[in-house]
């Protein structure tokens, strides 16, 4: 299979896993909903980040390495869960007319994508298709510094692709309840789907922790 061939095969098969709904979609949704469209692309690259991080690990070949960190993948997850749950209480119970509580969406970037980088990094989707799957579509004895370039590009360039859309309907959404001046609806919706990745994280959480005992 040749490099132009693995590229795209690459791409397709990462384009259909990341447009699978999951925690990750589910917070971005949320973030766009309740905050800015700026600040769900950051949460975008954050993802992204998670994923060139566990490909890096895919064709560095340290896929036994990252099960001996399973213990702290579980804390990883738990502590993204816990700060998606403590977002989701905020946008509850903020004023939309509050222009202190606005500001703040809008100039959060570190946690945003620190949280977006959390999610990447604890979500077993992610883990399974860049530890098992990715070995399967790609000769990863073949990457080298340049093929890994390229995937690193291709990956970017895959999830802006898809998760971009769900950014931009969840954001004009979220316009739309505002003109209706509806804001607090619309925190609350953004609380609700923010809520629920941090849940499904806690629990994901919890039954990996009861795996390992």
């Amino acid at each position: 299979m040749d490099l132009l061939t693995s590229l795209i095969t690459y791409a397709l098969a990462l384009g259909i896993a990341a447009a699978i709904p999951g925690p990750g979609i589910a917070a971005l949704v949320g973030q766009a909903m309740g905050g800015s469209l700026r600040n769900a692309l950051v949460f975008i690259l954050g993802i992204a980040c998670g994923d060139v991080v566990y490909l890096t690990i895919a064709v560095a070949g340290l896929a036994a390495v990252a099960k001996s960190f399973a213990g702290a993948m579980i804390v990883l997850k738990l502590l993204g869960g816990l700060y998606l749950t403590y977002l989701a209480y905020q946008f509850w119970t903020s004023d939309p007319k509050a222009p202190k509580m606005a500001k703040s969406r809008k100039h959060n970037t570190p946690k945003t994508m620190l949280s977006a980088f959390s999610i990447t990094m604890s979500n077993p989707k992610a883990i399974i298709f860049y530890l098992a799957l990715v070995p399967s579509v790609l000769d990863l004895n073949a990457v080298g510094l340049t093929e890994w370039s390229l995937l690193v590009l291709v990956s970017v360039a895959v999830l802006f692709a898809v998760l971009t859309p769900y950014a931009l309907l969840a954001n004009k959404a979220g316009r739309v309840l505002a003109r209706s001046s509806t804001l607090k609806t619309m925190n609350r919706w953004a609380a609700a789907f923010i809520g629920t990745a941090g849940l499904l994280m806690i629990t994901e959480a919890g039954r990996a922790l009861r795996r390992a005992t």
